[in-house]
């Protein structure tokens, strides 16, 4: 009687103990989960601006503000992740999803992925920075914290790559990363605001105001990149507007298009806010093309430009709107163009026009 009580005992103290276990496990996920869905919108409520936007292989939207963190669109609602979810700094410069789903944030202090719903971050240098660049497939690339470098995930490591300077370095010296862009050859361009950096997987080659043939009072301050699939390349400044190289070949497009002012009226104008509207392409934060090939920018005054290979079109985003600033641009898989504003809002092209998205 007296085993049959123990064991009895025993096997209570077991399921109590595993019970605990259970609730301990279950409660750290559902925290998690409580945490970041009771911020949930039927609209978007960034108002920071919107750095980032893409479009996982599920369908979903994932929108990275300027300093409010991410925002997940599941076609339905808004739902939010901010450091208090575990992302590891709230303002998102890139968005992008890996072989295996889980989706990667390159933020203003290190890289973030998120993977069933926990975030893993990779906020601090671990080892030793890189000299070597080896190149891998598969490799993800994201701005860096640091002024020198970019961070590159091999699958298995994330590395901290060192740029070599340019033989006359910025006087500023600043090589924060600004925007990545890889060719149709699979080599990776890297835009710093003070250099252009082109890697082919064994050597790392700088273009700077040397190298782009630019005159003394033409200072590079790179803002965006695009490689496109024509196998030419498209420099955004802010000051000097979309210089395009195509081979050896250096143009530059803003100047050719009519579309740039000098830098003395430009420096001026940008204080006073006293741009005209149609006039300029002259500080350029985003370059994307379209599933059509047309070329398509995003400048801090003027709205968005489309150039279909022959004439160059602006279109105003909306009038109500106190900046026409466009951070980024991009095409989901539905063909759609949504552009992401300096004040908040994602805008739809539909055509003609724009239209306001959720």
């Amino acid at each position: 009687m007296n085993k049959r009580i123990k064991l009895i005992f025993l096997l209570l103290i077991l399921t109590l103990n595993f019970s605990c276990f259970e609730k301990k496990s279950t409660a750290k996920e559902t925290n998690k989960l409580e945490s970041a869905t009771t911020s949930k919108t039927d609209t978007l409520k960034f108002t920071s601006g919107i750095r980032a936007i893409f479009q996982d292989s599920k369908g979903n939207y994932w929108l990275g503000s300027h300093n409010e963190g991410v925002s997940f669109y599941n076609g339905k609602s808004f739902e939010y992740f901010t450091t208090n979810e575990g992302l590891s700094d709230n303002q998102i410069r890139s968005i992008q999803e890996d072989k295996n789903g889980k989706i990667w944030f390159g933020t203003a202090k290190g890289v973030s992925v998120y993977d069933k719903g926990k975030f893993t971050n990779y906020t601090t240098i671990t080892n030793e920075p890189v000299f070597d660049w080896n190149k891998t497939n598969g490799d993800l690339w994201f701005y860096a914290s640091a002024e020198d470098g970019i961070n590159r995930f091999d699958g298995m490591n994330m590395n901290y790559l060192i740029f070599p300077k340019p033989k006359i370095p910025s006087p500023d010296k600043s090589y924060g990363v600004t925007g990545i862009s890889k060719d149709k050859d699979g080599k990776v361009w890297i835009a710093t605001y003070s250099a252009l950096f082109n890697y082919d997987g064994k050597m790392i080659n700088v273009l700077d105001n040397k190298n782009l043939k630019l005159k003394d009072d033409e200072v590079l301050h790179i803002r965006s990149v695009l490689a496109d699939s024509k196998g030419r390349l498209w420099i955004g400044n802010n000051g000097i507007g979309v210089l395009l190289k195509k081979g050896d070949s250096i143009t530059h497009f803003s100047k050719e298009q009519g579309k740039l002012i000098p830098m003395d009226e430009f420096k001026a104008n940008a204080q006073s806010k006293q741009f005209v509207k149609n006039t300029v392409l002259q500080a350029v934060f985003a370059i994307m093309e379209d599933s059509q090939g047309n070329i398509w920018f995003g400048d801090r005054d003027s709205g968005a430009w489309k150039y279909d290979g022959k004439t160059l079109t602006n279109y105003s985003i909306d009038r109500k709107l106190n900046s026409q600033m466009i951070w980024c641009i991009y095409e989901d898989q539905n063909k759609n163009l949504l552009f992401g504003m300096a004040e908040g809002g994602v805008y739809k092209f539909n055509g003609k026009s724009f239209d306001k998205w959720h």
